[in-house]
């Protein structure tokens, strides 16, 4: 999954777009929290991004690279429905 992102001025990531691995793509309507959080069905931590999508709330994760350098600061992720 490909994430559209920001950094603003002072340091903070900001997701703008999420695009699926079949192409469809979503505008992030709102970022309502940012808070630490582990992703219990995907497993993986990070960074929980509690969002707005088409008016129905979801949960992105970003989850930060052991590496100390390099391009590769993190990947995106969500948790997907268990049926």
């Amino acid at each position: 999954m490909a994430v559209t992102a920001f950094f603003s001025e002072d340091g903070r990531l900001h997701p703008k777009r999420i695009c699926w691995e079949d192409g469809r793509e979503y505008s992030i309507d709102k970022v309502l929290d940012v808070r630490p959080a582990a992703a219990l069905k995907a497993g993986g931590q990070g960074e929980r991004y509690a969002i707005r999508v088409n008016g129905r709330q979801r949960y992105l994760f970003f989850e930060r690279s052991t590496e100390m350098s390099g391009p590769n600061l993190g990947r995106w992720f969500v948790e997907r429905k268990i049926d």
